[in-house]
């Protein structure tokens, strides 16, 4: 008999759009409460400006991979993105988070985030978005996304998920 127990993963992610107004602004992904990335707009940490992905291993929630691409300024960052997240596995699971401004050459990845359950089209210049999701199953997507610089600078868009465990 085989028994399989796992403990739940607790995800909790945040974005932040980039602001004029000198304020700083956070960017993180926790796994069961422990900060696992971190970006930040005028702190302490790196910018990490444009789409940032994070791969999860939900059955020992750990940080597997984090990739940057900058589609703010560099329309190979939208292809790169679109290419990397083509290239997943289904049952992936991934956290994206938007830094500054991730939609100025957001083109082909706006598409290939839609495959996800992320319709991140409607953004527009410093907003910002985060989600989590499982590739294949765009059903389980959690996405909060704030469409304007202004309405990011209100409240930045945040997620809580938790997954499984048994």
């Amino acid at each position: 008999m085989l028994c399989v127990i796992s403990a739940p993963c607790w995800i909790e992610a945040q974005a932040y759009g980039g602001n004029n107004n000198g304020q700083n602004r956070y960017a993180y992904v926790t796994l069961n409460g422990v900060a696992v990335w971190q970006a930040s707009w005028l702190g302490e940490f790196p910018r990490h400006r444009g789409a940032n992905v994070i791969i999860v291993d939900p059955s020992s929630c750990t940080l597997q991979e984090w990739r940057n691409f900058d589609t703010y300024a560099s329309a190979p960052g939208d292809s790169g993105l679109s290419t990397y997240l083509g290239g997943l596995s289904d049952g992936t699971v991934l956290v994206g988070v938007s830094c500054d401004d991730a939609s100025s050459q957001l083109y082909a990845a706006a598409a290939t985030l839609s495959t996800l359950g992320v319709d991140v089209s409607d953004v527009t210049y410093r907003g910002a978005w985060v989600f989590v999701a499982e590739k294949g199953d765009p059903a389980k997507t959690v996405l909060d996304k704030r469409l304007t610089e202004t309405a990011s600078n209100v409240r930045q868009p945040q997620v809580s998920v938790s997954l499984g465990g048994v």
